[in-house]
């Protein structure tokens, strides 16, 4: 069956790099793992032959088809659907042990960060995820601070929990071959919200104004964002920063004392919108 382009599809062909990304999520004896684009079936066979139980997420009908042909019913359930709208809490509830489930996927390139943003909103029915992605979006989903590659993804990625680059994959080890490279990482899910004492959505539309635009310090961007010049510096000054602090070279934990000590001062604006959770 051939790959269609219109659906972002390049099936991993590299044996070593299936049982690598199976192996990376532990013991499933006794997990249901949802699977993202399953394909071809590549990886659904090495998680098949480890989980209690695989459901795949399959946008394509004709895969769909094909993978209810090739699998046990009773080893695999397939759902043709678009995982945009998938509800894993349902699922979670259904199939999950503990109400969690683990979950394995070779993401499109081109919707990789609505994903990324579905499963950190669906957090709450994740234990853990091995997922693959473009080379250069794992490297800024694992970034740390001080690096080329820190900046909004990685921060509101690690929000939900700690993420680690794994291991690398050439153009080679896909049919047909993509024209980058890809990278597959872990992601454990557990939001710091609470431990940080940060509330969810107004922090995370925090980060974006301190992200907005990268090569600006931290305050020109706060002041963009319409804080007063005088406020921003007393902030900083509270949270012990370098006055021309960047974002890229604060930790999450720089980041939420700034949030928690710009909530104490003031309240945000009323009529204040977020910026769009642009993660590109």
């Amino acid at each position: 069956m051939p790959a269609k382009p219109k659906l972002g599809q390049n099936f991993l062909n590299d044996p070593q790099a299936i049982e690598r990304i199976a192996n990376a999520l532990g013991d499933l004896s006794e997990r249901t793992v949802v699977e993202v684009g399953p394909g071809r079936g590549a990886i659904t066979h090495a998680l098949a032959a480890r989980a209690a139980h695989v459901l795949a997420i399959e946008l394509d009908a004709d895969l769909a088809i094909r993978l209810r042909a090739d699998f046990d019913p009773a080893r695999l359930t397939v759902v043709c659907r678009d995982v945009l709208t998938f509800d894993f809490a349902a699922a979670a509830e259904e199939y999950g042990l503990a109400g969690k489930l683990v979950l394995a996927g070779n993401l499109p390139y081109f919707i990789t960060s609505p994903i990324l943003l579905k499963l950190a909103a669906s957090s709450a029915a994740l234990d853990r995820a091995v997922l693959m992605v473009q080379r250069e979006v794992a490297e800024r989903v694992t970034a740390q601070p001080g690096s080329r590659d820190y900046g909004l993804l990685s921060v509101t990625v690690q929000m939900y929990g700690p993420a680690q680059l794994l291991f690398t994959l050439p153009p080679s080890a896909f049919t047909p071959p993509p024209e980058v490279h890809s990278a597959v990482f872990r992601w454990r899910f557990a939001p710091r919200f609470a431990e940080l004492g940060v509330e969810e959505a107004s922090f995370l539309r925090f980060v974006r104004q301190c992200f907005a635009q990268k090569r600006k310090t931290l305050s020109n961007n706060l002041r963009a964002a319409g804080f007063s010049q005088d406020e921003i510096a007393a902030w900083i000054k509270r949270a012990k920063l370098p006055a021309q602090a960047r974002a890229e070279a604060l930790s999450i934990e720089d980041l939420a004392r700034l949030a928690r000590i710009l909530q104490e001062d003031r309240a945000a604006p009323q009529d204040e919108t977020a910026p769009a959770a642009d993660l590109d």
